[in-house]
């Protein structure tokens, strides 16, 4: 039995798939610890799992919900502006706080999500090997692959890939002042510097979450990136009640924007009048973003929901509506349901340009945004069977192999490797 840590975001989207690939670990008969902020540990600590919590003087309750309200009403670069500061003022306090208790608790070997920047210094200030865990897409540059933020669509031509370079360089220049927070913390406890964020990615492996046959083609994928497949566990999720007596038997549309960004109500109000009139059935999950009582009257009369059961209403839909965040496009994918995409900001245009070129869905941006346009996409995607054939490939793909089991092994054989731990580990861009 190995002893085993573990740092992500502390919101939905990354701890679903984090807590499903560490409940395996632990039916395997591993110890697991997460460590995180102050903030809701009962959710992690509620699927069996001990919680070291840092920055317990420097957060607070009040704050976090403020940022979350915050986060919810924005879109595009302000809400990923948003996202990088809230990430810098983390970054020290991980820093400063983890490696003493990675110690003290004999972690042998941490999983730190890919965009938790700063849980692999930590990892090495506490000479601990670590691999790098996507649970939202992956990050790495690519001559060949869009950076993950941008909806562009592929193109291998030397337009796509001067477009592709002026991407990620403007990408590194926004990271500027979270890669200069982060190398002054490294030069305070003695470590080399990064010319790069992508450096705290782990050279020892790298398992995403993602299917092979949902990225793009590549120039090359280094040996130590490892696609599995959704660590998807319905098992787990809570139950949510729904009036499942209200389906009256029309092709079924759901419509989530997820859990962040879903405090924009005008977009709630266009996805059900672009679908009023449609032989279709709408029903709009608010994500915890408002109450359906507090919504002003939607056209069409659809089920609103706070909350939805997700995957046993996909298993039902004839289509999705998305935010596009990784998560809820790989759950359709896993019950072959095609999707029209909304992306609002981080990776979700990302994979919005992947359900575009893996012809599962298509996508329209917020700049775009009508009812007009919006209810052209809905019908063409309902009205040509090739979304949902190709979505039907892609569910045979994910079934085809144990991609939980899969992720364990990766994970065990990393152990396997690093039976001691070692000060180096973790060095490189992989």
């Amino acid at each position: 039995m190995a002893i085993i840590g573990a740092i992500c975001p502390n919101i939905p989207g990354h701890l679903n798939p984090l807590t499903t690939l560490c409940s395996e670990l632990q039916r395997r008969g591993h110890r697991v610890i997460f460590y995180q902020g102050p903030l809701a540990p009962e959710k992690i600590r509620s699927r069996g799992f001990e919680v070291r919590c840092f920055g317990e003087k420097e957060f607070s309750l009040e704050e976090h919900l403020k940022n979350q309200q915050v986060q919810a009403t924005l879109s595009g670069y302000k809400a990923f502006r948003h996202t990088r500061d809230l990430i810098i003022r983390g970054v020290g306090l991980m820093i400063r706080q983890v490696p003493a208790m990675l110690r003290d608790d004999r972690i042998e070997l941490m999983l730190v999500d890919q965009v938790s920047m700063g849980g692999g210094t930590a990892s090495e200030l506490a000479g601990l090997p670590f691999l790098s865990i996507c649970n939202a897409l992956m990050v790495n540059r690519d001559e060949l692959a869009p950076p993950f933020f941008t909806s562009w669509r592929y193109r291998t031509d030397w337009i796509g890939r001067l477009r592709n370079w002026a991407g990620y360089t403007f990408f590194e220049s926004f990271g500027r002042t979270l890669l200069r927070t982060l190398n002054e913390l490294r030069r305070e406890n003695g470590l080399a510097q990064f010319d790069r964020m992508s450096q705290e990615h782990s050279k020892l492996g790298q398992i995403a979450q993602q299917p092979r046959e949902f990225e793009f083609p590549r120039r090359s994928i280094p040996e130590n990136v490892h696609f599995t497949g959704p660590w998807h566990d319905p098992s787990a999720r809570p139950a949510v009640e729904f009036p499942f007596e209200k389906l009256d038997g029309r092709p079924l549309v759901y419509a989530s924007m997820g859990t962040l960004q879903n405090r924009q109500k005008h977009i709630f109000g266009i996805i059900a009048e672009a679908c009023a009139g449609l032989d279709v059935q709408l029903v709009l999950s608010l994500g915890g973003g408002g109450k359906p009582e507090d919504m002003e009257e939607l056209a069409g009369e659809p089920i609103v929901v706070e909350f939805a059961p997700q995957l046993e209403l996909l298993k039902r839909a004839a289509l999705c509506i998305t935010h596009a965040g990784l998560n809820t496009a790989l759950e359709c994918l896993s019950n072959g349901v095609p999707m029209v995409a909304i992306p609002i900001t981080n990776d979700q245009p990302g994979v919005a340009a992947r359900i575009e070129w893996t012809g599962t869905g298509e996508m329209v941006s917020l700049s775009k945004l009508s009812t007009a346009r919006l209810r052209t996409e809905v019908q063409r995607v309902l009205g040509d069977q090739r979304y949902r054939d190709n979505a039907k490939k892609l569910q045979q793909a994910i079934r085809s192999r144990d991609a939980i089991s899969m992720a364990a092994e990766l994970i065990e054989a990393a152990l396997r490797r690093n039976p001691i731990p070692a000060s180096s580990a973790g060095l490189g861009e992989g």
